[in-house]
Order: C-alpha cells, then structure tokens, then sequence
C-alpha cells in the first residue's frame, strides 16, 4: 500500500493533467501510466548497471544500449540515452516535449519486437500531452515519487485505479497485492508449470508468480534453457479491456518477462479455446455481471447453464486445466451459498468432479475502496474423476489492514501467514474442532447440506452457559433496592419541608 504523502503526490500530477483540459480519467491514467513506464525502465537499467560495474560483467540486452536508434516514424538517428528519463527529465520543456513525444514514446511502442503482446497492446496508443510546460510538470511530479521498483508502479496503478472508480468512469479493480502474494504463496509455482490468468487485469498474479519463481529458483534461472521458458513460456494471460493489456505487458516487461504469452480477447467467448493446456491458474475474476447468451462458448454453455461471469469462469478453468493442474481462484460468497442451480452445478463438479482441496472466506472489506462484497479464495485440482475427500475451511479475519474505505495497515490483526503455514501443514489441521478458524469438513457432509461451502454452514459457535438468579431471589433484591430508593426520597422532602 502506498503512503498519503505518496498519494498527495499522485493526486498533484492527476491534478495538474486537470488543469489543463484533460477531463477523462482514462486519459490521465494511461499518460501518467506511459511516464511512468519511462522512469521504471529507465531505473530498472540503472540497477542492473550498477551491479555490472561491480562485478564487472558485461550488461546484456539492455532497454538502452550504447548508440543510436533508429525512429522509424522520422527516419531519424537517436541516441538512446537521450530517451532515457534520467537524461530527458532535465532538458529544456520545449527539448523535451519533443524527445519525449516523437522519439522516446515511439520507441516506447517498439521494444517489446514485432509481433509481440506488448507490440500488440501498443500499437494504437498515443501520447497526448502536446504542451511542454505541462509535460515538464508532469516530469517533475512523477520524478518526486519514491520508487521501490515495479511493486511501487503497481501501488500506484491501484491507487488511481481507485481514483477511476470513485469517479465511475472504470470498472476495474485491482486485488490487493498482499491477497496476490498469499494465494501465489499458497500454489507455490515453479519454472515446471504453465500459468494462466484468464482475467489478467494489469498482470498481477502473473507477475506476481513471476516474481516467486525468481525468488526461489533464481539459480535454476542462469541456466539458458530455463531463462527462454521464464521470459516466453511459462506466463499466459487474457483480457477484453485493452488498457489493462497493456499496463499487464508493462508490469510483465519490468520483471524480466520479455514475451508473455498474453491476449487481447474475451476469455469467456469462442475466441478462447484453450483446453487441458495449464497447470495452474490464479485468477480473481470478474463477478456481478450477466453476459449475452451468445457472448458465451459453447463448451462452457454445455458446463454450466448460466450467463453470470463468476460461474462461468470456473468452468473455464476447470477447462483449461490440464488433469494434475492447479487453481487458486477469488469467487463471491454467493458462488458458496447461491440455491440456484447453476450454483450447486458448480459446487457439485468440484466436489465430485475434482478434488476441492480449501475455501478460505475473507472478510468484506478486502476489496475496498472498489467494493465491499464478500468474497472467498477457492483452491481445487482438476482431476475429471473426483478425488474429494475433506474440504479445508478457514476463516480470515484480519489481514493486516483495516477493513474500511481507507485501508490502513494494521500489522497486528493479519491472518495470512496463519492460512499460509496451515495450509502447507495441512495433516495438522485434522483433529482441529469446528469451534476453531480452521477445520476440515468430509466430502460427505458437504454433499448432505446441498453442497453449501460456506464456513458458516460447518462451523460451531461456542455458547456459555449464563446462569441467572431465581425469579424470588431478583424479586427480594428488587423490594431492598425500592425500600431505600423510598428512605432516601423521605428524606429529602423533610429537607425541603424544614
């Protein structure tokens, strides 16, 4: 989460993108989102710099290389250094505006190599500041923000995110880093497995994976074969809103993932054909919504007899699993609870279908300030033949923030690293009593309540019994308290009589 001097300074460049005509929301987010962008490559190859001249080693496939580039819009010769925010941000407005504009964004456009997602998602954007003094503005706002690397960009993507949302111009929303972090967590993705995220949004719990695999196979990594897989193979992802295609090909870019297997399309539609090809899937899709009939595949159609998005991307999923593969996917509490049969067809193909491994609920605040449903995490492994034997239930309480609109962080109520270790130790959790946050509950039984998987359902509240005086002992109290509430008023009406 960022701080409030960090969103002061966000709500000063939006600010000043306001004050200068720019009205539409979109346009501020994806301008700020390009400059942004800029300054993170740029700071990317710094570091990565920095260490070569230390160890002495030579810098390979840098964003910026030593000479010139060649514009293909202008037919011009660029030194790449001057599209480097570090350089450019101290030019002259006017110097600026034009290096930035016709050079630096252009090249912007061409980095990812022809044919790319990122080419894809690029190629009909435009930069729309065409005044230098506001673009120098802008620089110095965006260049006054504390960057802790591509986890700052993507604090700030949710923050105006937020900002979008508040102003109804945008229905995305982006999941909380931390929630990303502890279901990433919880699948433990290596370099063997393929990944997916059929509503990607700005890549988070791709990039998120990305960065798990780095961090406990980073040795695995400097072998050549592995780097190719982790940079083109193992991260696929889709979405239907092509501004988010592109801040995920962004996010994909900064933390080394060059090719991401990531498409532009409704992954619910025809258009999406993949099947038995992942091995896991993380997901949060969208939820609440009702597509037209004939938005729908058929074979998901032929799974589930619905048009609400939340059901039909578990079945999705579960067709796009290859037998062995993973899912750890956000739903809301409805998909637990919901009496209509499209509801209990789901349930009951995760139960009896494949092996539903955990349900953790999450408190309704997780999600603000977007939204205040309550939602659950559902972990499963596609089998096609069942499998289930006892389903995992846990309670989330707290996870380490408030659960207001403000979101402000409260490291002592934080159930995560609980749901984390349990689930990994899960032979522990079996003699736990269903008086306690975790428990596990018999396939059977689910089946013997209509499927329900809400915690709820199972979960025993613990009642103490209150013993209360007998009626005549309460009754003589009562008299003893009236004879001196009587004395005392005797008393003073002497007082006011003397």
């Amino acid at each position: 989460m960022i701080t409030g001097d960090i969103k002061q300074k966000v709500d000063a460049v939006w600010q000043t993108f306001w004050n200068n005509g720019f009205t539409q929301p979109s346009a501020i987010f994806e301008q700020i989102t390009y400059l942004l962008f800029m300054k993170m490559l740029d700071e990317k190859q710094l570091e990565k710099e920095a260490i070569a001249n230390l160890t002495g080693d030579k810098l390979l496939n840098p964003t910026f290389p030593e000479g010139m580039w060649h514009n293909p819009n202008t037919d011009q010769e660029v030194p790449y250094s001057e599209m480097r925010w570090h350089n450019f941000k101290d030019m002259e407005s006017a110097k600026m505006l034009n290096r930035v504009r016709n050079d630096a964004f252009i090249f912007l456009r061409h980095i990812g190599g022809e044919g790319s997602a990122y080419s894809q998602a690029m190629e009909d954007t435009v930069f729309q500041i065409t005044n230098a003094r506001l673009l120098s503005r802008v620089v110095e706002g965006i260049e006054e923000l504390a960057s802790d690397g591509a986890d700052m960009m993507g604090d700030i993507y949710e923050y105006m995110l937020g900002k979008m949302a508040a102003s109804g111009t945008n229905g995305q929303f982006r999941t909380p880093r931390h929630i990303i972090r502890m279901m990433v967590e919880l699948m433990r993705p290596t370099l063997d497995d393929i990944i997916c995220d059929p509503a990607m949004g700005s890549a988070g719990f791709i990039m998120e994976a990305a960065k798990y695999i780095a961090e406990h196979q980073g040795d695995e990594l400097l072998n050549i074969d592995n780097r190719n897989r982790y940079r083109n193979e193992i991260f696929h992802g889709s979405d239907s809103d092509a501004s988010m295609m592109r801040i995920g090909c962004m996010n994909m870019m900064l933390h080394d993932v060059d090719e991401p297997q990531l498409h532009y399309r409704n992954s619910l539609s025809n258009e999406n054909n993949d099947t038995n090809k992942y091995t896991l899937c993380l997901a949060n899709p969208p939820f609440a919504g009702s597509l037209d009939a004939d938005d729908i595949a058929h074979t998901l159609k032929a799974a589930v007899k619905t048009k609400k998005t939340e059901l039909l991307f578990l079945a999705l999923m579960m067709r796009m699993l290859q037998t062995g593969g993973r899912c750890a996917s956000v739903v809301p509490d409805t998909v637990l609870t919901g009496d209509a049969q499209a509801y209990k067809t789901i349930r009951s193909a995760l139960v009896d279908n494949h092996c539903l491994q955990a349900v953790i609920t999450m408190p309704s605040g997780v999600f603000q300030p977007y939204s205040g449903v309550s939602t659950a995490i559902i972990i499963f492994t596609k089998t096609g033949t069942g499998g289930t034997d006892k389903v995992w239930f846990y309670d989330m309480r707290a996870d380490g923030y408030s659960l207001t609109t403000q979101r402000t962080p409260t490291p002592e109520q934080n159930d995560i690293p609980d749901i984390v270790s349990r689930f990994h130790d899960l032979e522990a959790e079996a003699d736990r009593s269903r008086k306690e946050q975790s428990f596990f509950v018999t396939a059977d039984e689910i089946r013997e309540n209509g499927y329900d998987l809400s915690y709820k359902r199972y979960h025993e509240v613990e009642r103490e019994e209150v013993v209360y005086d007998a009626p005549e002992v309460i009754m003589a109290r009562m008299e003893e308290r009236q004879k001196t509430i009587d004395t005392a008023f005797a008393e003073f009406k002497k007082l006011l009589n003397s």
